[in-house]
């Protein structure tokens, strides 16, 4: 707790830390239906079975459930049949600003489970291509899963390291979901904040940068990158895209949405977003670039 608190304080002001701790809690259990495969029984079917729900205010398909847990959607047709996918709110925001234009050549780089893949298909109705990179053999193979069950034909599960992506390749977008320490995540407990530490940001944030500057190597000029990460330490965050990124030419495209159970915490770069943990969200991070040299 000592280390977490130490690098919260480092970032930000006291009554900001104070609210982070305050929404380090357990949050509302959140879905989204799948217009890839629901016609509209799945939220009648929700219905039916008492589950309150309502409509949470980022994406006209996301849901919050107020009196029930995951368990009682796992047991319903809906969610065996991909229906609808369980899903954090603050998890679902990175497809929402990606272009996914018709036609595009778009990359998820660390893609499993297939949360933000398998939505990025349902967003543009399988008219762009996404090739889904996983490096661990079990879980593309849970990738592949995900993507099956969902209905997501336009994705192409690629099980190799994205750092390694032969040159050749190329995208019009790039999604980059990085992995890392997960502070925007955990519960303010011993256990919850448990493998916290030094080790864990520093082995974080090297990933972050190499996975960065692959990213950028793979965009095409003006094309668009989203990268994000669910850590509220801005050494993950601004620092590591202002490192990674610089000597190069690109823009920042302004990042917002309109919630009102959405609180942000103060950013260092104009346009990125920080997001606190509350009821609703996990803490979260995310910036929209635009390639602007070869």
């Amino acid at each position: 707790m000592t280390y977490f608190l130490e690098k919260c304080h480092s970032y930000y002001d006291d009554t900001t830390v104070e609210k982070i701790i305050l929404g380090m809690q357990k949050r509302y259990t959140s879905f989204r239906v799948n217009p890839l495969k629901d016609k509209g029984e799945a939220l009648e079917e929700i219905k039916k079975h008492n589950l309150k729900i309502r409509k949470a205010g980022i994406y006209e398909n996301a849901y919050i459930l107020e009196n029930a847990k995951e368990e009682d959607l796992e047991s319903l047709d809906c969610y065996r049949e991909g229906g609808i996918y369980l899903q954090s709110l603050s998890s679902m925001m990175p497809p929402l600003k990606m272009d996914l234009i018709p036609g595009h050549a778009v990359l998820d780089m660390a893609a499993a489970p297939g949360g933000k893949t398998t939505e990025m298909a349902a967003l543009s109705m399988n008219k762009v291509s996404i090739t889904a990179c996983e490096l661990n053999k079990i879980r593309a193979n849970r990738l592949k899963f995900n993507v099956d069950m969902q209905g997501a034909s336009s994705v192409f599960v690629m099980n190799t390291d994205a750092r390694r992506l032969d040159d050749f390749f190329s995208f019009d977008e790039i999604l980059l979901d990085a992995p890392c320490s997960g502070s925007g995540t955990r519960s303010y407990t011993e256990e919850g904040l448990k493998g916290l530490g030094e080790e864990l940001v520093a082995k974080s944030v090297k990933s972050q940068e190499t996975l960065l500057k692959q990213a950028y190597k793979h965009l095409k000029k003006n094309g668009t990158m989203v990268y994000s990460t669910c850590s509220i330490f801005k050494c993950e965050n601004e620092e590591l895209v202002l490192k990674a990124l610089k000597g190069k030419k690109y823009e920042i495209i302004p990042i917002s949405f309109n919630d009102d159970n959405l609180e942000l915490l103060p950013s260092t770069i104009d346009g990125a977003l920080t997001i606190m943990p509350n009821a609703y969200y996990e803490g979260f991070f995310m910036i929209k670039i635009k390639k602007l040299d070869n």
